[in-house]
């Protein structure tokens, strides 16, 4: 892709202060969103082991030569898709801290890597701090020009606010969800467009899902697709894992157990799915936290897919749309919160109450996010939820919220008497 095609990623501010600041980058993610792409543009020396014809030269010679393929150019060096050469990782450990020079390897793979199991948690540092995992995911409305961007997360945070307006509507976000954020999808003609995310899920019940050498699952195309259909009917819900195999169970067909679980590992380690983890803040109240994860897909339109949902067929199933819709918000304030050192949550108690979104500041202060594709009606009734939350959780231990925000499908950003920022996600940014 030439500079004139390329789109411009906030990931790339987190590549530039990666390789500024540590001395190598390991970046992950689902296939076909961008990562060899992006991590080329700093690269001065490509190392790709996805072709199959090169592939076997470049492994025996780190097999032979570890520090002679380490070395292979001038640095910043790229290893694409370096899961092939995982076992090097002790190796890229040694030459990162024989310098303790910054930015000499980017690592790119949409696998993660048995060998490496540290790299999977993103609350763990590697190579003793010299070496940092990233996560990239597929486009943000923001990135792809249909969010404005008058609303940042981070100009919330510091109290500037200004009412603004957007002219995306239900059904912009209706195509939004079903054609997802993959690059190859964007400025393409509609039925080009909608063609990736479906093609990016048959791969992956065809093929990727049975691929993995370290969960070794016997090809059944229909197991997978149950287990995708399933996983999408509960996204943006706490479901576990027997409430998905009770709905993938079939009055002739059960899905075993120890099996069910190694799918689900198996999209996990493709970056195909990435619940939300649950937010445990202190409360003034008894009442119990739940820590239940909430299902997600890593982009959305990879749940439309599985349930070959279309824009104009997702108006007969308001509720799916309306979990779609959350996952969209998700996916997208996922993408913004990285870029500012932030996370996101989810928040559930025993008394019922939810806020589809906690965002956690890296210097510990915290905001709440409904997601609604409904009315006024429903906004109202977010926005009190949020502040009955936010009155019962220990502000002397946590802190007042930083902001409350509901975030909708309508056209004005506005700030509602009682504080609530009501805000459209296609007007959105970091």
């Amino acid at each position: 892709m030439s500079d004139k095609q390329y789109i411009k990623r906030l990931f790339d501010d987190i590549i530039e202060f990666t390789l500024k600041s540590k001395g190598a980058l390991v970046v992950v993610g689902p296939k076909w969103c961008g990562k060899s792409t992006t991590s080329k543009r700093y690269a001065k020396t490509v190392i790709d082991l996805m072709p199959i014809d090169t592939r076997s030269d470049y492994v025996d010679l780190a097999h032979i030569a570890p520090s002679t393929f380490l070395n292979y150019g001038e640095k910043p060096i790229l290893i694409d898709e370096w899961q092939h050469v995982s076992f090097i990782w002790d190796q890229i450990k040694y030459e990162v801290d024989k310098t303790g020079d910054f930015g000499q390897y980017i690592l790119t793979g949409s696998v993660t890597d048995k060998n490496n199991n540290d790299l999977n948690d993103t609350n763990k540092h590697t190579g003793n701090g010299r070496i940092i995992r990233k996560m990239m995911r597929t486009l943000s409305l923001y990135e792809t020009g249909e969010s404005n961007g008058k609303v940042s997360l981070l100009d919330l945070k510091n109290g500037i606010f200004t009412p603004s307006m957007t002219d995306k509507n239900i059904y912009d976000y209706a195509y939004y969800i079903c054609r997802g954020g993959w690059p190859l999808a964007i400025n393409q003609d509609r039925d080009v467009a909608l063609a990736q995310a479906v093609d990016y899920y048959e791969v992956v019940v065809t093929d990727d899902i049975f691929s993995l050498k370290d969960i070794p699952i016997r090809k059944d195309e229909q197991k997978a697709r149950k287990l995708m259909r399933s996983y999408a009917r509960n996204v943006s819900i706490a479901a576990s894992e027997q409430t998905l195999r009770d709905d993938c169970a079939s009055s002739d067909e059960s899905f075993d157990k120890d099996v069910f679980s190694k799918y689900l590992r198996a999209l996990r380690n493709l970056y195909v799915i990435e619940e939300l983890p649950a937010w445990n803040p202190n409360l003034r109240s008894k009442t119990a936290i739940r820590t239940k994860e909430t299902r997600h897909f890593t982009d959305p339109s990879i749940g439309a897919a599985a349930l070959g949902i279309t824009p104009d067929g997702i108006f007969k199933d308001i509720t799916t749309f309306g979990l779609l819709f959350e996952s969209l918000v998700i996916h997208d304030l996922r993408i913004y919160a990285d870029t500012i050192g932030a996370h996101v949550y989810k928040y559930r108690d025993s008394k019922r109450r939810e806020a589809d979104a906690v965002i956690q500041f890296n210097d510990g202060s915290w905001a709440l996010i409904e997601v609604k594709l409904g009315g006024e009606e429903d906004i109202i009734q977010a926005a009190n939820n949020l502040i009955k939350i936010a009155n019962d959780i220990d502000n002397e231990k946590t802190g007042q919220p930083a902001f409350l925000m509901v975030v909708t499908k309508n056209k004005v950003a506005y700030r509602t008497e009682n504080g609530v920022y009501v805000v459209p996600l296609s007007c959105l940014k970091n």
